[in-house]
């Protein structure tokens, strides 16, 4: 588990930054802040106080706790595109079969981790710095992250008794009293005196009945007069019970549609029932064209809906790159969207859907678009090798510049440009190939949109280098020799393959062969299986005579099953023999090469 605050003892708040003034409360069926609107075109951020693609290759659990570069790359997204709201997924909830040390909010009957909580209070902060209102749900109706059927677990009982058993109903009330009476360590600001959160939310989807609705949105009014109660129960179409029950203030629908009119016919209708009588939200919609989002987006305008929150925006990761996550129910095409657009996401349309998002989060509030400004200087992480290059990146930048120097302070040299940070996932973006063995390089990275460029990162160096190294991301086949057999460049199916979308898949006999123009040191080879097998590795000086060679081998497999894994393992093989020019890889049975690495 990893971190956010280094301190151990107890922490200080501090005075909190606030660009609010007033809660957010309900006029009749409009959204009020004071005596402004609030309406609002913006995205769901599941992972903006808890992680649940933390995907690195040999990362063995996929949860980790954000930190505030991470919560301020995703704020700073949906403010760039005019987003005044976004709401987050729900709180978690340990699961049997957790992994010891595993973050989850709530750990048992009235039992929480304060670690995962401060990252919420982090999110808290930053979403009063940054001016951005947040929507936060109570507990899931589904198991990704433990939700509903785990706080029945926890008294042996079965998830339908999540809504009528007195007990478990009064476990969940021990988190709802607990998250709103909490104080927020970072700012002292107790929850529910916090003017960032627009509403509380009964949960995700929930598949429930009335009677519990209106027990659960009485007890959160019981604690809490500030804030506005949202009722999660699940469709597309709302109920008359819904819409007049007087303990809820805002109702909500979600929309994944097969044909995309049938919703827009379903949300045009809800927005009648509700007319006069209370907010109205489109809480989640997605997997669909630009064209349809553009007649969505209209349709909320025109119809007069308070907002309407896209699914979903992922930020950057601390490692460098974005967080990366297919959907399940998005035909495999759809995954979360990276902003400001990226030639990664061009199945999808990426670049022009969140232009489209820019253009109308604007115009619900009619605001005009104001002028992009540069981006913010990168953070230049730690360099091991001169072939494994990454950094933070900056919230809006399009593209980054590579810099290179034999001093600390220059002359400085462009090595490359045009590189994007979304181009892989969850490894090093960038490899210097041209730098020279027995040299000391200083490296810094610029960060460039439509607008202009940052001024530069901060400096690494000196990194020293002893040796060079080719690596295929197997994009393509342009940094391969020769191959041989049944074998495809696939990008389906990357949430098995920890979102990997650039793979070499061979079946059974087939080959690939590798060529260098100096001796081969040593290879990396990054794969992923189906189930248990394995690779065979040859050398050759010639290309015409191959040996076998030994290998290590590493696997990282997590164990958790809901998408499908397939089984990711690492080959390491060294001491070649010094003659080596060809290094082979030969499939035995079906796999997957997602990266090989070649020393020199």
């Amino acid at each position: 588990m990893c971190l956010i605050f280094a301190s151990s003892g107890t922490l200080s708040a501090v005075a909190p930054e606030t660009a609010f003034r007033n809660f957010v409360k309900k006029d009749g069926d409009r959204l009020m802040d004071g005596d402004r609107e609030v309406r609002f075109i913006s995205f769901n951020i599941p992972n903006l106080h808890y992680v649940e693609d933390h995907l690195a290759f040999e990362a063995i659990s996929a949860w980790r706790l954000p930190d505030a570069f991470e919560i301020d790359d995703a704020l700073l997204a949906v403010k760039q595109m005019g987003g005044r709201v976004v709401r987050i997924y729900t709180l978690s909830v340990k699961r049997s079969g957790d992994a010891p040390g595993l973050p989850r909010h709530v750990t048992a009957p009235g039992a929480f981790d304060e670690e995962s909580f401060r990252a919420l209070d982090l999110v808290l902060q930053r979403a009063n710095a940054l001016g951005i209102r947040i929507i936060i749900p109570f507990v899931d109706n589904w198991k990704w992250w433990g939700g509903r059927g785990e706080y029945a677990a926890f008294r042996g009982k079965q998830p339908k008794d999540f809504w009528t058993d007195p007990e478990v109903i009064s476990d969940f009330k021990r988190t709802i009293e607990y998250v709103i009476t909490r104080t927020n360590s970072l700012t002292g600001v107790k929850f529910r005196d916090d003017k960032a959160i627009l509403a509380w939310e009964t949960g995700n989807e929930l598949e429930c009945p009335h009677s519990w609705t209106r027990e659960i949105a009485g007890y959160i009014r019981s604690l809490d007069s500030n804030h506005l109660v949202l009722d999660g129960r699940h469709g597309q179409r709302l109920t008359d019970e819904m819409v007049d029950e007087p303990l809820t203030d805002i109702v909500t629908t979600h929309h994944y549609p097969d044909n995309p009119q049938e919703s827009i016919r379903y949300i045009v209708e809800n927005r009648v029932k509700t007319r006069g009588k209370k907010p109205y939200i489109v809480g989640e919609f997605g997997f669909v064209s630009t064209d349809a989002f553009r007649v969505f987006f209209d349709t909320i305008i025109k119809e007069g809906i308070s907002g309407a929150l896209a699914w979903s925006l992922r930020g950057r990761s601390r490692d460098g790159g974005f967080y990366w996550h297919s959907e399940p129910l998005g035909g495999d095409i759809y995954k979360a969207y990276h902003w400001p657009g990226f030639a990664t996401g061009r199945v999808y349309d990426e670049s022009a859907l969140l232009s489209l998002m820019l253009l109308k989060a604007h115009e619900i509030q009619g605001t005009a678009i104001p002028r992009a400004e540069p981006p913010g200087p990168p953070v230049l992480l730690p360099i091991a090798h001169p072939s494994q290059i990454a950094w933070r990146g900056s919230a809006g930048a399009t593209s980054y510049r590579i810099e290179r120097a034999e001093a600390n302070k220059g002359p400085w040299t462009e090595i490359s440009a045009g590189i994007s940070d979304a181009e892989v996932q969850y490894r090093p973006v960038f490899g210097d190939s041209s730098a020279s063995r027995n040299r000391r390089y200083f490296y810094r990275v610029v960060a460039e949109n439509s607008v202009g460029r940052s001024k530069p990162s901060n400096v690494v160096g000196p990194v020293e280098v002893i040796e060079l190294a080719s690596v295929d991301e197997l994009a393509n086949f342009s940094r391969s020799f020769h191959h041989r057999g049944k074998m495809s460049l696939v990008s389906q199916e990357a949430r098995k393959a920890k979102e990997d979308i650039h793979r070499l898949r061979g079946e059974k006999d087939a080959f690939i062969t590798y060529r260098a123009d100096q001796a081969i040191r040593r290879c990396r080879i990054y794969t992923f299986f189906p189930g248990e097998s394995d690779l065979v590795f040859l050398a050759s000086s010639d290309g015409l005579a191959f040996s076998p060679l030994p290998t290590r081998k590493t696997a990282f497999a997590s164990g958790e099953p809901e998408y499908g894994y397939w089984n990711p393992v690492l080959f390491e093989v060294g001491d070649l023999p010094p003659d080596t020019r060809f290094f082979r890889i030969v499939f035995p049975a079906l796999a997957d090469l997602a990266r090989v690495e070649i020393y020199y």
